[in-house]
């Protein structure tokens, strides 16, 4: 197949930066670099996917269409969006799955992570992920006992979604962590197992399914499974709510083996550049920073590299550092009106009621703000 080039014009000003992924934070940083460079959005998906707000789709589809998916097209003013996949990312550029090559000066890597559905969708499409989410729940809505196998975020985030919509479903959740949210407050544990069983969810920590349901998740099918404690658990739905995937297959292995970490992530410098390169970023669920995967770290990685990329166009030594909170947070949703939060402060750990977490996010799932992003507000 023979190859086409898309660059710019090297001998302008202006420098082209590639950003690979078009999610919390690849958007972001496409969005602060359009005015200061030529951007180049790589992206397959026909619209940016509000992930956080995929759980509350699930009990209530008509959500998904104004609060989920945002169309690209007023993101950027100067820079473009290429609807492609990345086949192949080096020092250099991007080769796309058509054959094309976008030649960069920089390069942001931002693909970001899998997860099993409904957390994130599994289609580039959006009216195929619309049908998905429909479909799934008239399952979930047809059945009486959920399982729900991880109590992670979003096991628990999931948990009180169906609760805050089907108050009288059965609703159990397996996880073989002896305790919820490890590493966070003991009060945010505490909080968390209170309003949990509060709304009547079955928790079950410290026990394992000995084998998956032999139905496929989200499909209703009536099933009797055992745990590893001996009980048996009949359930008419299931959701894995674990299971987290590392998209970075597309790196190149001569430009990046020095530079990869454990489960595929890329080791990255305070400055956020790929260790051993000074014009590649990388940002989110790529890298090896030492936090929780979360959207809001993905945009504050955004701010770092977007002021650093603008400082090297301008021909200046790049200067904005990232420095992980050794504190850990979290903003846990338990339905519109539930949940526990815990942020830093100067004092240390703080935590937040379940109305605080509704005020910030659990009534909109922080949906306003990326109809902001994309020109829809």
């Amino acid at each position: 197949m023979s190859r086409t080039t898309q660059s710019a014009d090297r001998s302008s000003d202006r420098r082209t930066v590639a950003v690979i992924g078009g999610g919390y934070g690849g958007a972001a940083v496409a969005k602060a670099l359009d005015d200061g460079a030529d951007v180049v959005l790589i992206e397959p998906k026909d619209a940016f996917v509000h992930a956080a707000g995929a759980l509350r789709a699930l009990v209530k589809p008509e959500w998904a269409g104004d609060h989920m998916f945002f169309a690209y097209d007023k993101l950027l003013r100067r820079g473009r969006v290429i609807r492609e996949r990345a086949a192949s990312v080096d020092a250099g550029g991007v080769v796309l799955a058509s054959g094309a090559r976008v030649d960069a000066d920089y390069v942001v890597l931002a693909s970001g992570s899998g997860y099993p559905f409904p957390a994130k969708t599994d289609t580039d499409v959006t009216s195929e992920a619309l049908e998905r989410i429909h479909a799934t729940h008239d399952e979930l809505a047809s059945a009486r006992r959920v399982l729900l196998a991880g109590a992670g975020p979003v096991g628990l985030e999931l948990a009180g979604e169906i609760k805050a919509v089907w108050p009288d479903k059965q609703v159990t959740v397996v996880d073989p962590a002896e305790e919820l949210m490890p590493g966070f407050l003991p009060e945010v544990r505490a909080e968390l197992h209170r309003q949990l069983g509060d709304i009547g969810v079955d928790l079950r920590l410290g026990t394992a399914l000995t084998e998956e349901p032999p139905s496929e998740p989200g499909r209703s099918k009536t099933f009797t499974v055992t745990t590893t404690a001996g009980d048996a658990v009949t359930a008419d739905i299931w959701f894995r709510c674990y299971g987290v995937r590392v998209n970075g297959g597309h790196l190149d292995d001569e430009a990046f083996d020095a530079a990869r970490a454990p489960q595929g992530r890329i080791r990255v410098t305070d400055r956020l550049n790929v260790l051993g390169h000074d014009h590649i970023y990388a940002l989110g669920d790529l890298t090896d920073v030492a936090e929780a995967k979360m959207a809001g770290h993905a945009m504050k990685h955004a701010e770092v590299i977007a002021e650093n990329i603008l400082a090297q166009v301008r021909g200046e030594q790049p200067a904005a550092v990232y420095q992980p909170s050794p504190v850990p947070s979290v903003l846990l949703p338990l339905g519109p009106n539930g949940g526990v939060g815990q942020m830093p402060t100067p004092d240390g750990a703080t935590v937040l009621p379940a109305q605080a977490v509704s005020e910030y996010k659990g009534r909109d799932l922080l949906s306003g703000r990326f109809a902001e992003l994309f020109g829809t507000a």
